[in-house]
């Protein structure tokens, strides 16, 4: 309900342009246009929605590509989220327990100071993790070796709890299965919105990806079944199948773009390009001016 009250009230007060916008000065609102004019990903930037951007999505392989990368990342993450209660609860402890082990350990009561003391849990990890990948990623303006990373830690976590490790062992993996998958998820969603332009190639193409990419929870609902706990081998075995599969086509598709890049930048150089400003002004992301972000 909230979400529906939030998003009557941004519809309307939210401002689509620069231009349109009322709050700002014209010298702010000139130094947007100029920032909007050097910008790579301002290539392409329509005002008005045509049948050809929806075309332009369909037939773009890096959309079907994300959305590859999507699932590997949110299949496990939901996964995760979904049935951690039930993953921990298998560990011998009952239900109260075991919600209260699905939070960040700040609770220091006395009756839970077993608890603490008998895990070595890292307080807060992944909201550090979400921060430390998002600042450092626009830092170096690069999206692939975070999301590399992300699948690498939760891969480490969901290989420990697939394994006879003992209990606390257990516990501890799960915070790299939680921090490695929502620290790579942000990653993948800008990284698409870097490399598409043109807003609404953009919007329709990023709206595909989270359509599509979120038909995962069908899917992540139904991985852990009580039947084979505790140790859930067919859960986790699936969890690691995405994530292998998702560290296998992230090299490919960073190969593609810096392969696309290298051809673009070679034609700029060489002076073969031509085409009108209407003409780079449709291409969007396709034009030989615009570079992805690896």
């Amino acid at each position: 309900m909230t979400t529906v009250v939030v998003g009557t009230i941004a519809f309307s007060i939210l401002v689509d342009f620069p231009e349109t916008a009322t709050f700002i000065t014209d010298q702010e609102r000139a130094f947007i246009a100029w920032t909007k004019s050097v910008d790579n990903m301002a290539v392409g930037e329509e005002e008005h929605l045509e049948t050809r951007h929806v075309i332009a999505v369909l037939s773009d392989w890096q959309i079907w590509m994300q959305i590859v990368l999507y699932w590997c990342i949110c299949a496990p993450l939901n996964g995760i989220t979904l049935f951690l209660p039930s993953i921990i609860s298998s560990f011998g402890y009952d239900t109260a327990i075991s919600q209260l082990l699905t939070v960040p350990p700040y609770i220091c009561a006395s009756k839970w100071q077993r608890l603490r003391y008998e895990f070595p849990i890292v307080t807060f990890t992944t909201a550090i993790g979400l921060v430390v990948f998002a600042l450092w990623s626009d830092h170096i303006k690069m999206r692939s070796p975070f999301i590399f990373a992300g699948l690498l830690i939760s891969l480490v976590g969901f290989a420990i709890n697939i394994s006879d490790a003992p209990i606390g062992v257990k516990y501890f993996g799960t915070f790299f299965c939680v921090t490695g998958s929502y620290a790579a998820f942000p990653g993948v969603v800008a990284w698409l919105g870097n490399n598409l332009a043109g807003q609404y190639k953009r919007a329709i193409g990023m709206a595909l990806q989270m359509g599509l990419g979120n038909m995962n929870g069908i899917l992540a609902s139904n991985l852990y079944l009580s039947s084979e706990a505790p140790r859930y081998i067919r859960g986790h075995g699936l969890e690691i199948m995405f994530l292998c599969v998702g560290l296998t086509v992230l090299p490919f598709v960073v190969s593609l773009y810096r392969h696309v890049n290298g051809r673009r930048a070679e034609e700029v150089e060489k002076g073969v390009v031509n085409h009108s400003e209407e003409q780079l002004r449709h291409m969007g992301d396709r034009s030989p001016h615009f570079r992805y972000m690896l």
